[in-house]
C-alpha cells in the first residue's frame, strides 16, 4: 500500500476517534461482524457499541426488533451510496471503524442531514417491513386506517404498519439526541423528515384474483414505496437543505440552543425539509481533519455537465482517458421453445478518471 495512504488512513482514524463522543455509532451495526449473525444467534445488547442507556433499555426489551434495526440502518447506507455515487463525497464508509463515515459527520454539514435522514426512514422501513413479513412476533399487518374500500376492489393482504415502524425509529435513533445543544436539534429534525417520508408516500397496492387474470375481484392493502423513491426524495432535500443559525435561550433548565433560518426571505422550513448551520467541504483532496477521500482516480462522465462530469468532479485539475475491454453476451436469439442463446462478444469502452 502506498505510504502516504497508509499515512492518511492513520490520520483519519485519528480524527475520527475523537468525534465518537456525539456520534451515532450503533450504526456501525449494519457493517460490522455483529450484522451478519444478528438474525441467527442470541443478541448480547451491552455488546452495541455507542447505546445510550435508554437504547440499551430498548435493546432488552425489544430484542426481536433489532436485526431490523441493523438491516434499516444497512439499508439507508445503500442507498446514500447510490444517491452519491456521482458526487465528490460518495458516501465512503471506513472499514472497522466505529465511526463509519470518519469525521465527514463531526459537522452539522447538508451531508450529516442527509445521512441521519435516510439511516433514520431505513430503521423505520426495515422495521415496518418485517412486521409485516410476520418475523416479529410483537407486532404485524395495520388494521387501524382501513376505511371503506372504493368501487371495484376490497381490503385483503397484510397493510404495512408504517406508524409502528417510524414509533420504533424515533424511540431507538432519537434517543441519543437529547442534549440542549444546536446538533441534537439538527438531528432529530432531519431523522424526523427522513421518516415523514414513508408516511407522506405510503400507497395502495393491489392484486386482482381470477381466472385468466380477469380481475373479477381485486383486493388492496397499505403498502411502503420502493425505498429508491425515499431515497430520491431526500436526495431533492438535501440538495435544498435550509441553512440555520444557533441561537441559544435561557431555561429553567439551562441554556438551551435552538435553530433559526439563516435567510428570512425564502420559506421556513417545514418538518420535511432537511436543515442544516455548518459549510461543508469541497471534498476535491484528501483531508484526515474532515474526512475527505479526494476525487482522484474517480471515474467521471466526459460527457456530462453535471457534478458527476469530469470538469467538476475532478475539481478542474483535468482526467485521464484509458481503454478498456470488457466481454458482453451480443447477438442473442430467443429459440422456440425456450431459451435464449448468444455470443460473446469484446467491446472497447473508453473509461475517464480524474487527475
Amino acid at each position: 500500500m502506498d505510504l502516504y495512504l497508509i499515512g492518511y488512513m492513520m490520520c483519519l482514524w485519528m480524527s475520527s476517534s475523537r468525534v465518537l463522543g456525539g456520534y451515532p455509532i450503533w450504526w456501525s451495526l449494519a457493517l460490522g461482524q455483529q450484522y451478519s449473525s444478528l438474525g441467527s444467534q442470541p443478541i448480547l445488547c451491552g455488546s452495541i457499541p455507542g447505546l445510550v442507556p435508554k437504547q440499551l433499555r430498548f435493546c432488552r426489551n425489544y430484542i426481536e426488533i433489532m436485526p431490523s434495526v441493523a438491516e434499516g440502518v444497512k439499508l439507508g447506507i445503500q442507498e446514500c451510496q447510490h444517491q452519491f455515487r456521482g458526487r465528490r463525497w460518495n458516501c465512503t464508509t471506513i472499514k472497522d471503524n466505529l465511526a463509519i463515515f470518519g469525521p465527514v459527520l463531526d459537522k452539522a454539514t447538508r451531508e450529516s442531514a442527509f445521512v441521519h435522514a435516510i439511516a433514520s426512514a431505513g430503521v423505520a422501513y426495515a422495521v415496518t417491513r418485517s412486521c409485516a413479513e410476520g418475523t416479529s412476533t410483537m407486532c404485524g399487518c395495520d388494521s387501524h386506517h382501513k376505511g371503506p374500500p372504493g368501487e371495484g376492489w376490497k381490503w385483503g393482504g397484510c397493510s404495512e404498519d408504517a406508524e409502528f415502524g417510524v414509533l420504533v425509529s424515533r424511540e431507538f435513533a432519537d434517543a441519543r439526541e437529547n442534549r440542549p445543544d444546536a446538533r441534537s436539534a439538527m438531528n432529530r429534525h432531519n431523522n424526523e423528515a427522513g421518516r415523514m417520508t414513508i408516511l407522506e408516500n405510503m400507497h395502495l397496492r393491489c392484486k386482482c384474483h381470477g381466472l385468466s387474470g380477469s380481475c373479477e375481484v381485486k383486493t388492496c392493502w397499505w403498502a411502503q414505496p420502493d425505498f429508491r423513491l425515499l431515497g430520491d426524495y431526500l436526495k431533492d432535500k438535501y440538495d435544498s437543505a435550509s441553512e440555520m443559525v444557533v441561537e441559544k435561550h435561557r431555561e429553567s433548565r439551562g441554556w438551551v440552543e435552538t435553530l433559526r433560518a439563516k435567510y428570512t426571505i425564502f420559506k421556513h422550513p417545514t418538518e420535511r425539509d432537511l436543515v442544516y448551520y455548518e459549510g461543508s467541504p469541497n471534498f476535491c483532496e484528501p483531508n484526515p481533519e474532515t474526512g475527505s477521500f479526494g476525487t482522484h482516480d474517480r471515474i467521471c462522465n466526459v460527457s456530462s455537465h453535471g457534478i458527476e462530469g469530469c470538469d467538476l468532479l475532478c475539481c478542474g485539475r483535468g482526467h485521464n482517458t484509458r481503454t478498456e475491454k470488457r466481454k458482453e453476451k451480443c447477438h442473442c436469439i430467443f429459440h422456440w421453445c425456450c431459451y435464449v442463446s448468444c455470443q460473446e462478444c469484446v467491446r472497447v469502452y473508453d473509461v475517464h478518471t480524474c487527475k
